[in-house]
């Protein structure tokens, strides 16, 4: 049972591999190189290439990694790097693929730059996201930000691949001459982490709340029997006075939560709520784990 289930996992997670380098791919040949759009990463840079040269981008995406992937062997290990490799070819082989005259009216279905970008970053923010939920990398720039902050401890990874990403839209916009391509490029990465957050973490979002009183027992026996929502009791100390106080934890749905505080402020108007962000949660009355 136990093999079947990791096979099927396995299978799984190429699937979606395939299916995140498709819309990756999809958003260079369709969006971004046919308006001339210069995002950061190794797909930045070889979009810019085929700008200039004609050279399908899916060959420099291959080349430019495999050595970013032969330095990173040792740090990262065989497995890795092995479907980074297998992601790569993916992408590149799509990339190439999707540019081929066959798919010639894909490319004419916008000349707005500004919407190149939108509609770019979405459709690179669904291959990001599936990258990550299905931990599957193609390497490029988050690899290599790997490599130099291990060489290099400073500051942090996140920074070492904002700096490569950087430098890759700055020669873009150098080499092309276009200033605004700075602005269409912060657009495609702000859209593009958006997206993939939303995959990765879901909209599985509700509020988190602590409600510290002197009448939990009361409050929570309400709640049970009159919310679909768990309450957790934990026992506080108050220590400015030293009294024993209860707090209640629970998770409530965005819509709940005004219904919640009604009734706890009935009950006992000297508690005191605090309420947070939870962006994700699993369990009985949410998502199942």
């Amino acid at each position: 049972m136990y093999r079947k289930q990791k096979t099927s996992d396995i299978l799984k997670r190429y699937i979606f591999m395939v299916v995140g380098c498709i819309s990756y791919a999809l958003s260079l040949r369709i969006f971004l190189i046919p308006n001339e759009i210069v995002g950061g990463g190794v797909s930045g840079a070889a979009s810019l290439i085929e700008i200039l040269t004609a050279i399908p981008a899916g060959y420099f995406i291959l080349a430019i990694n495999i050595p970013i992937l032969i330095m990173g062997f040792k740090m990262m290990g065989w497995r890795f790097i092995v479907r980074c490799l297998i992601t790569t070819a993916s992408l590149s082989l799509f990339t190439n693929f999707f540019g081929l005259s066959w798919f010639d009216f894909l490319q004419g279905i916008t000349s707005n730059q500004i919407l190149a970008s939108l509609y770019g970053g979405v459709l690179q923010g669904i291959g990001i996201g599936l990258f990550i939920k299905f931990e599957m990398s193609s390497g490029g720039t988050e690899l290599l930000g790997r490599i130099t902050h291990n060489i290099v401890p400073v500051s942090s990874i996140a920074t070492h691949v904002a700096i490569f990403d950087g430098l890759v839209v700055i020669a873009g916009t150098i080499v092309l001459e276009n200033p605004e391509n700075v602005l269409y490029a912060l657009i495609l990465v702000f859209v593009s982490a958006k997206v993939s957050d939303v995959l990765v973490l879901g909209l599985n979002k509700a509020k988190l709340c602590y409600i510290i009183t002197d009448k939990a027992d009361e409050i929570g026996d309400y709640l049970i029997h009159h919310s679909p929502r768990g309450i957790t009791l934990l026992h506080g100390k108050g220590m400015y006075t030293g009294n024993e106080k209860g707090v209640l934890l629970t998770c409530v749905k965005n819509h709940q939560i005004q219904n919640l505080k009604s009734t706890v402020k009935s009950m006992d108007e000297h508690a005191f709520v605090i309420v947070g962000e939870a962006t994700e949660v699993y369990g009985q009355g949410f998502t199942r784990i």
